[in-house]
């Protein structure tokens, strides 16, 4: 395909518009989600509240899970727009769009813009890349700094004549994603690079040319001052959390957070879906290929004219590096590998741009056929989606009390026969040698539409059944409440009920009934807000407690009877004085 140096000027706008059609449209349409979402929301909230800018907490208690630069992220974002789910998310899907726009610029230096335009493609255009980017965590921000980071680390080394500056950004990024996540944020680089520099036998050049004593220093001097504080302020209290919530992570699970070391491997091939064929066939050849020319003692320098293999190399220790790391720790979560997608797309794209230039390419056939098992399991899957709802149904009623009285909607039916549909034609277009490039605008364009149906039609079905009841009735506590009144939840712990109310909140678990007695004979106003299903299970003492409000198998209860309703839409409480600095 050729493309025009006026063609190329629309590439990056274009991109952007897309991503930006994914990452930021209908960013409120659900409500936050337990726990992680809800619980840093919150935490950023209180931030806001308190003008304490070192010490995040939640519920009004030191947090220490987390260091506080998304929290800064997310409170610059409440100053802005206010206190509400878009604005809580909204540094995500900024970091998202940084991200492709990082991703487009480095490969248009090293590969050229019409790569450039495929690997962003694949990187936006998979549904794990999408979804963090819509969610209030940290990842999205530590993905993009991780990123920068490698990038700097290989346009510094090996196109040093005209980006030697570059190679800062290596120990920039590390020490942001440092203050993004904690120390994976410096371990994910330096993985990387490790397993890069051993199998291609490149220390020496890197202690030479890579300036690693005073780039470490640099690092340092950027991520420990945080630490530090935080260790002057909390002593032996936040070391034993950090230590705990680091390195405990990797040697015990956390939060019920398991699976087996092949956890990570339907992670990759759903969510890298539908560019994760080329990439493990890529893979696959470019180790395969470097293992044979190790053995040959013939190692080609990446300075060398040879670049492109030599970022293939470079790209697959990043993927193989990652994997086996997050696969070995026995905390595990989908959006732990997030990490590795920008590595993951350069794999895709090189193995896509060979497959379209030379027909005789090995592993065509293996990489549509990957692509076809995925995608038909995939739609499949979303189509099958109210069937299988109702076989589950049990299960999903103990997180969502009325679960059994309401359905997936067609979202997900739509969503899952459009990618059948792409799927099929996309296989057919690939297996022939004249009409490849079409699969994939194909795959891409059916993904697309795919997960807008699932945002714009599904999400917010689910936000509206499941979500939102017990999140208004918190909202309603909340307005009701005076500073000496008291807020308890029971049940399942929620930290978005928490958000929602805005206030100390008394959180009372199943079991832990005893101890909510203290509290219910307190003069002034009491609210419980509990799932329906368990209020047989709260203390005699809450018998003389009215039903205020019900929505949707969640109750609130109050030992005064008036209540009064928020003002529609309810707005979000003003920043006080002093964190604005008056």
């Amino acid at each position: 395909m050729v493309m025009t140096r006026a063609t190329h000027r629309f590439h990056l706008p274009l991109l952007l518009l897309l991503v930006g059609l994914l990452f930021f449209s209908g960013l409120g349409n659900l409500g936050l989600t337990d726990r992680d979402e809800g619980s840093n929301a919150e935490a950023a909230r209180e931030m806001v509240e308190s003008g304490d800018w070192m010490s995040p907490t939640l519920n009004y208690e030191p947090r220490f899970a987390k260091p506080a630069l998304t929290y800064w992220l997310m409170s610059a974002a409440y100053y802005l727009f206010g206190i509400n789910e878009a604005s809580a998310r909204l540094h995500a899907a900024v970091f998202g769009l940084l991200l492709i726009g990082l991703h487009y610029a480095f490969l248009t230096t090293v590969r050229g813009p019409w790569f450039a335009l495929a690997g962003s493609l694949m990187l936006a255009l998979n549904i794990e890349i999408v979804a963090i980017s819509r969610v209030a965590l940290t990842d999205s921000v530590l993905i993009f700094f991780t990123t920068l980071s490698l990038y700097g680390f290989w346009l510094g080394l090996y196109h040093h004549e005209r980006f030697r500056p570059a190679l800062w950004c290596f120990y920039i990024g590390m020490a942001l994603a440092t203050l993004t996540k904690g120390p994976v944020g410096l371990l994910v680089p330096l993985l990387a690079v490790a397993v890069y520099l051993t199998m291609s036998r490149q220390w020496g050049d890197f202690r030479h040319r890579g300036r690693p004593l005073i780039g470490g220093l640099v690092t340092l001097a950027l991520a420990l001052p945080w630490y530090a504080g935080m260790l002057w302020i909390h002593g032996e209290r936040y070391t034993a959390s950090a230590q705990a919530d680091t390195v405990g992570r990797f040697f015990t699970m956390i939060g019920g957070h398991g699976g087996t070391v092949f956890f990570y491997v339907p992670v990759l091939l759903f969510g890298f879906f539908p560019w994760s064929g080329f990439l493990l066939v890529n893979l696959w050849h470019t180790m395969k290929d470097w293992g044979a020319t190790r053995r040959a003692g013939a190692i080609t320098p990446p300075g060398s004219p040879d670049r492109a293999s030599g970022l293939d190399q470079f790209a697959a220790a990043w993927v193989l590096a990652l994997f086996v790391f997050f696969s070995l720790s026995a905390t595990r979560l989908p959006h732990y590998i997030g990490p590795l997608f920008p590595a993951a797309a350069i794999l895709a794209a090189s193995f896509w741009h060979r497959a379209t230039t030379n027909p005789r390419t090995p592993g065509i056939a293996a990489a549509f056929g990957l692509f076809s098992i995925v995608g038909y399991g995939l739609g499949l899957a979303l189509a099958s989606a109210p069937y299988l709802y109702h076989l589950f149904v049990s299960a999903v009623e103990k997180e969502f009390p009325l679960a059994r009285h309401y359905s997936p909607g067609i979202g997900p039916v739509l969503a899952g026969s459009l990618l059948i549909a792409g799927t099929a034609l996309g296989h057919a277009f690939g297996r022939s040698d004249q009409r490849r490039p079409g699969a994939f605008w194909i795959a891409a364009a059916s993904l697309t539409l795919a997960l807008l149906m699932i945002i714009h039609i599904t999400l917010p079905q689910f936000h509206e059944d499941f979500i939102s009841p017990p999140q208004t009735l918190a909202t309603i506590a909340g307005y009701n409440l005076g500073p000496e009144d008291r807020f308890l939840t029971y049940g399942p712990h929620k930290p978005s009920w928490i958000f929602y109310a805005r206030r100390k909140t008394l959180v009372i678990r199943p079991g832990e009934e005893d101890e909510m007695r203290s509290y219910l004979d307190h003069p002034g106003r009491t609210m419980i807000l509990l799932p329906s299903r368990l209020r047989s299970k709260l203390p005699p003492e809450t018998e003389q407690y009215e039903l205020l409000l019900e929505r949707k198998g969640y109750s609130l209860l109050a030992n005064q009877p008036i209540v009064k309703l928020p003002p529609k839409p309810a707005g979000p409480p003003p920043i006080p004085e002093h964190a604005l600095g008056r």
